[in-house]
């Protein structure tokens, strides 16, 4: 029974490896996007630039320091190594500004539903005031009303062919 293998333990996690091959994966993390960084500037151009013209001349010129003859083998292992290491690490910098740019991209959807929300609302909320503000009985709008019923009384009068009253008007 004690040899059966644990089913809440993921494989890759065995007791027995786990012991020397725990890293801190911000760490690699942060390493590889410092590197990355650097990879991409004109200084390491310049530097890697100036390292290959003096390991060149100095195989083709210094007849004494030949470490590496005119094919310049170990030179392309160098490359090649240095070509090996970079790749993954740049990799690693681009997966993990990718997953900032989705958290990022996250939170600005939210901020914009809830920008969204609130537009919506104080546009609801305006459109309820000019509803409100046009049931409002403006000036304007009384003196109009009543000098139209002062109008449909004096109407009125006339048509029963009374003789007019005599009415204090109000401006």
């Amino acid at each position: 029974m004690a040899d059966t293998p644990r089913l809440d333990v993921p494989r890759g996690q065995s007791r027995r490896f786990g012991s020397f091959l725990r890293f801190n994966p911000d760490a690699v993390g942060q390493f590889a996007e410092t590197i990355a960084r650097f990879l991409g500037t004109g200084r390491f151009l310049l530097v890697q630039t100036v390292i290959v013209v003096v390991w060149i001349a100095l195989n083709v010129f210094a007849v004494q320091l030949r470490w590496d003859p005119y094919p310049f083998i170990l030179l392309n292992l160098a490359f090649s190594t240095q070509a090996a290491y970079a790749a993954p690490l740049i990799l690693l910098a681009q997966n993990r500004q990718a997953d900032r740019d989705r958290v990022q991209a996250e939170e600005d959807r939210a901020r914009a539903a809830s920008v969204r929300a609130d537009t919506e609302y104080l546009a609801r909320e305006l459109a309820s005031l000019r509803v409100a503000v046009g049931e409002l009985a403006t000036r304007d709008f009384i003196r109009s009303e009543l000098s139209r019923l002062v109008d449909d009384e004096d109407d009125a009068e006339r048509r029963e062919k009374k003789p007019k009253k005599k009415r204090d008007v109000v401006p």
